[in-house]
């Protein structure tokens, strides 16, 4: 049954993939990484397409990551891929028991729409993102509770000064 969903997902996404990566999930780094391991033991480090959670040190950062962490890890996921970001993390939707789990993160106000990289979204993606952060603020649900909630872009620049 996940299978015939997944393959649905591909069949609408008017974005081809050019990748599919199936494993389990054997660590959650924060709201928008995991590892995963595939069949043949090799570790691969994604990073969720479309979205950009808290830094652990930001104010909900540990929310977003046991947030992710209850839904994927040790689970079975599918990674739907075509590139890799500059520290080498395959950028993906992750789908685990039928899911989107980037689209879940948004829903439940622990990550930001990274539109600085909708570009690389499906058109269906942008749209379903976009709107799953605005009701999550509509809702003040997540980190939409705290009005002076920083956007990790911006708390990772400050860091840097």
């Amino acid at each position: 049954m996940k299978k015939l969903i997944c393959i649905l997902l591909l069949l609408l996404s008017p974005l081809s993939f050019a990748e599919e990566l199936t494993g389990r999930v054997i660590k959650v780094s924060d709201g928008d990484t995991i590892t995963v391991l595939d069949s043949n033991n090799q570790k691969y480090k994604i990073r969720l397409q479309g979205i950009d959670a808290p830094e652990t040190q930001q104010a909900f950062g540990e929310n977003s990551r046991q947030s992710l962490a209850s839904l994927v890890y040790d689970k079975e996921v599918i990674i739907l891929w075509d590139k890799r970001d500059k520290y080498a993390r395959i950028l993906g939707k992750v789908i685990v028991d039928g899911r989107d789990a980037n689209y879940e993160q948004l829903k439940k106000g622990l990550a930001w729409y990274y539109k600085q990289y909708e570009k690389d979204l499906s058109d269906e993606d942008k749209e379903r993102y976009s709107e799953a952060e605005g009701w999550a603020r509509n809702y003040t649900e997540g980190l939409w509770t705290d009005s002076k909630s920083i956007p990790p872009w911006e708390f990772r620049r400050k860091g840097k000064n």
